[in-house]
C-alpha cells in the first residue's frame, strides 16, 4: 500500500514560519510518500525508492538507533520524530579507518520520503526548506553534547545526563519525577555513552539504589535534579554556540 503524507499536517513544526493562506496552499503542497520500519533491525535499500536524489527521510512517527563502529568500538545516536537522515550517504567509503555500522528500530517507524518530487513541491516555501535544514543543525548540535557527556570519567554520572538531555525532548514530568518512554536496553545505552554493558549495567543498579533513575517497566523514571556535570556542560557548549 503507498502511503502518503501531509508532511506540514504530520509536522506542523516545520510550518512555524507560515501562516494563513500561505500555510494551507504549502500543507497541501507538501506531500510525500511515506514507509513503514517494524521493530528491529533495518538495511536501508529498496524501500527508499529514488529517496536519494532529494532531501531525505524525515521521522514523522518511532524512535531509530544509529550505531558507527570503529575497530570494535561503537558510538551511536538516537532518532526521534522530527529527525531527518540520509541513510545512503556514505562519506566513510573511502576512509583510512574502516567503520562499521547499522540501524535499529527501536519502535515502529513512519518515514517520509522527502524526494526530488517532494523538493520540486516545496520549493515555493523556502521557510520549510530552512526549517528542513535546522533539523539537521540540531541532530548535529546533539552529537556535540554527547561527545561532552562521554568525556564524563564516570558512567553513572555519563548516565544521568544522557536521561536528563533525553527527558528535554521525550521526557513527561509526573508527580514522582520525570519519565522518559523510551526502550533503551542496557546494550543501547552501552553505546550511548561508550561504556561496556556490564559497566552500564552496574552504573544503573547504583542509580536506581539512589533513587536517581529507575526502570519502571514502560519508562525511565528521573528523580531529583540535573546533576551539576550536566549544567557545566551545557553551559560550555552553549558559550561555543
Amino acid at each position: 500500500m503507498n502511503e502518503r503524507s501531509q508532511v506540514l499536517v504530520d509536522d506542523p513544526g516545520l510550518a512555524e514560519a507560515l501562516a494563513g493562506a500561505r500555510m494551507v496552499e504549502a500543507a497541501r503542497d507538501c506531500v510525500a510518500r511515506t514507509i513503514r520500519l517494524p521493530r528491529g533491525s533495518w538495511s536501508p535499500g529498496d524501500d527508499l525508492g529514488g529517496a536519494q536524489g532529494g532531501i531525505g527521510l524525515l521521522v514523522l512517527e518511532g524512535l531509530l538507533v544509529r550505531r558507527v563502529g570503529v575497530a570494535a568500538r561503537f558510538g551511536a545516536e538516537l532518532l526521534g520524530e522530527g529527525d531527518l537522515l540520509r541513510p545512503w550517504q556514505r562519506e566513510d567509503l573511502a576512509t583510512t579507518l574502516p567503520r562499521s555500522g547499522d540501524w535499529r528500530a527501536l519502535m515502529p517507524c513512519r518515514l517520509a520520503v522527502l524526494d526530488a518530487d517532494f523538493a520540486l513541491r516545496a520549493r515555493d516555501y523556502p521557510e520549510v526548506i530552512s526549517a528542513l535544514f535546522a533539523r539537521t543543525l540540531r541532530r548535529s548540535r546533539m552529537l556535540a553534547v554527547n561527545i561532552a557527556i562521554v568525556r564524563q570519567p564516570r558512567v553513572d554520572v555519563r548516565l544521568e545526563m544522557l536521561f536528563w538531555e533525553l527527558a528535554d525532548r521525550w521526557g513527561k514530568v509526573h508527580p514522582d519525577g520525570v519519565r522518559v518512554p523510551l526502550p533503551l536496553t542496557h546494550a543501547v545505552l552501552s553505546d550511548l555513552v561508550a561504556a561496556q554493558r556490564q559497566t552500564v549495567s552496574t552504573a544503573l543498579g547504583e542509580l536506581a539504589a539512589r533513587h536517581r533513575l529507575v526502570w519502571t517497566g514502560d519508562a525511565w523514571l528521573l528523580s531529583g535534579t540535573p546533576p551539576d556535570e550536566l549544567c557545566s556542560a551545557v553551559s560550555t557548549y552553549g558559550a561555543a554556540m
